[in-house]
């Protein structure tokens, strides 16, 4: 027990994070589950006028079982107790939250406008994709982890019900920002790596304006 609580005070915002997912899920299969899951998915016609569902659908699973939000708790926990204490507690929440939405970028352009998804796993591939890179900047093997990458993502391919386009956005989203930090890793590089982040974002927003346009 001692052991737990050590690695779990080691990853506060990934512990937070998992508390929240599992909090908003209960709420889901309440018998006021409805107001959770309708107000929190997200479907890609829906940005056009509440955008902040591409963030909140990555807080929500799905309602009829509890594997979904299981097995991402469990991943999640995983790399999130490996990378948290490498990035810190803000670069690590910064990658979690963008992930999220790159995932959901990706969801907005290569899936059907009408088809709600849910999930963490746009976040659950950005930490995946961040920890592949910090291992090779780190100088060590990962081609263990590429390969759980592709099985992962070739499971979301063949799988009914999986969004393969978030788990693309997320590991793409992932990438990006692991690779701006680990080339930002000085103490006097800290602007530039505020920079790369904010310019991690533009290209967020000017995918999703682009994308909402060409629904009129």
């Amino acid at each position: 027990m001692a052991n737990r609580l050590a690695r779990a005070s080691q990853a506060p915002i990934t512990s937070a994070l998992l508390i929240v997912n599992v909090l908003i899920w209960l709420g889901q299969i309440s018998p006021l589950g409805y107001l959770f899951t309708n107000q929190f998915f997200f479907a890609p016609l829906l940005a056009i006028v509440e955008p902040w569902r591409m963030l909140t659908s990555g807080f929500v699973h799905d309602w009829s079982g509890p594997m979904h939000i299981l097995f991402n708790s469990y991943a999640i926990w995983i790399f999130g107790r490996a990378l948290e204490p490498l990035l810190g507690r803000w670069r690590f929440l910064a990658l979690y939250l963008t992930s999220i939405v790159g995932g959901s970028v990706a969801v907005l352009w290569l899936s059907n406008p009408q088809v709600p998804v849910v999930g963490a796993s746009g976040a659950l591939f950005g930490l995946m994709g961040a920890y592949f890179v910090v291992i090779r900047s780190l100088g060590g093997n990962a081609s263990q982890l590429f390969i759980l990458i592709a099985i992962n993502f070739g499971l979301g391919l063949f799988l009914p019900g999986i969004s393969w386009e978030g788990h693309l956005g997320g590991l793409l989203t992932g990438l990006a920002i692991a690779g701006i930090y680990s080339k930002t890793r000085r103490p006097n590089q800290k602007v530039a790596q505020l920079v790369g982040l904010i310019l991690v974002w533009a290209v967020i927003v000017v995918l999703t304006q682009m994308r909402v346009a060409a629904f009129f």
